[in-house]
């Protein structure tokens, strides 16, 4: 099945008491039990929701995986795989991923004994020398957030196999609709559904998607007993969501591309990092593993001037100066203040986020009016 009829259709069945084409919103904190102890049916919405369920199955569809699981935010969906580790345990993550994923690695799971090593992942070799017998997860980004590394998921899952290691994927850049992890030997994928899968700035929600039955079932097991589910209405705005985006991808590569191109030759840019530029590091990496280049991009000025950063943003019109990203609408954001503020400034120097980085999320609104906002801001 293309992916444009998966998007519409998978997880989605007819409501069999009355035939309702859309899943209905399921909204109930409990459910009648035949008899006390009935556990063959729904007990208790934390635990079951039949909204939530189909939307769990629309996402396992989506990244072509047996099992899904959502949680009350991407970040909630990182602390249940955390969870899975103890005291003594090891992960090795990319030096370049999302300010809310270092937070929640160096100042909540640092404290309960689990020891992260930040390396760069541009080469699968590098990650070879932080391996030792603690290690049990190897967490990466690809697009990395907000420097646009690609990594080579095949080639890390093939090294984290011959370590028996698990690997982790966090997709949300790039969308089921450019890029499968589950297809290049992720053993799960995450997902800030937030971002493009809701794709209208309406829901906070996470994902994770795996073929493992034992690991589903103790990755369910700690998103039923720590409590951080995903609400009926919300994932029901995501199953709606859900219907287009494989429309949606299509216009964000496409403006993403124009948009980039345009900034690429501005006098006043720097540089600007998109996968799909030819210059673009690991560009062969990405048109091999991604099916398009997508609509996030970051770009720098010749002098790194925060407050040149600054007067362009608030300059910004049809660009809204916000936090989040994957949305109909164009999104700027300044990393350095906002998303990647809880890392160390000379780690963010490190990988290249200067303090004049601007990251764009660009919508799927006409891409010349978009090259005018950006024209008069730039001016």
């Amino acid at each position: 099945m293309k992916f444009g009829t998966k998007a519409v259709h998978a997880g989605v069945k007819p409501d069999p008491s009355t035939g309702a084409i859309m899943t209905p919103i399921y909204q109930t904190s409990t459910y009648v039990q035949r008899s006390p102890g009935d556990h063959k049916g729904f007990e208790y919405s934390r635990t079951q929701n039949p909204t939530r369920f189909a939307l769990q199955d629309s996402i396992a569809a989506l990244e072509n995986a047996k099992h899904g699981l959502v949680f009350g935010s991407g970040l909630a969906a990182i602390d249940a795989v955390i969870k899975l580790l103890k005291p003594g345990d090891e992960v090795i993550s990319g030096n370049d991923l999302y300010g809310g994923t270092y937070r929640i690695f160096t100042k909540v799971f640092e404290n309960f004994g689990i020891k992260f090593h930040f390396v760069d992942m541009s080469n699968a070799d590098n990650i070879k020398s932080h391996i030792n017998e603690n290690t049990k997860l190897i967490w990466l980004e690809t697009p990395t957030n907000p420097m646009m590394s690609i990594i080579d998921i095949k080639a890390v899952a093939k090294l984290a196999k011959e370590q028996k290691i698990l690997l982790g994927v966090d997709n949300t850049f790039a969308s089921p609709a450019l890029q499968n992890p589950m297809d290049l030997g992720a053993d799960f994928v995450m997902h800030s559904v937030t971002k493009y899968l809701g794709g209208h700035s309406d829901v906070v929600m996470g994902a994770l998607a795996m073929d493992d039955d034992t690991l589903y079932e103790r990755l369910a097991f700690i998103q039923n007993s720590c409590g951080a589910v995903a609400g009926p209405q919300d994932c029901f705005l995501v199953l709606r969501g859900i219907k287009t985006l494989g429309i949606r991808m299509e216009r964000h590569c496409e403006n993403g591309e124009k948009v980039a191109n345009y900034l690429a030759n501005h006098p006043k840019v720097k540089d600007v990092y998109w996968p799909g530029f030819e210059s673009h590091p690991n560009h062969h990496i990405a048109k091999a593993q991604m099916k398009g280049f997508g609509g996030m991009i970051s770009f720098t000025f010749h002098e790194d001037d925060m407050q040149l950063s600054f007067r362009v943003m608030e300059k910004l019109k049809l660009f809204a100066l916000a936090e989040s990203l994957g949305g109909v609408e164009s999104l700027a954001n300044h990393p350095a203040t906002m998303t990647h503020g809880a890392i160390p400034r000379e780690e963010r120097m490190k990988v290249g986020l200067l303090d004049s980085l601007i990251r764009l999320s660009v919508g799927i609104e006409d891409a010349d009016d978009l090259i005018a906002d950006l024209e008069q801001a730039l001016a």
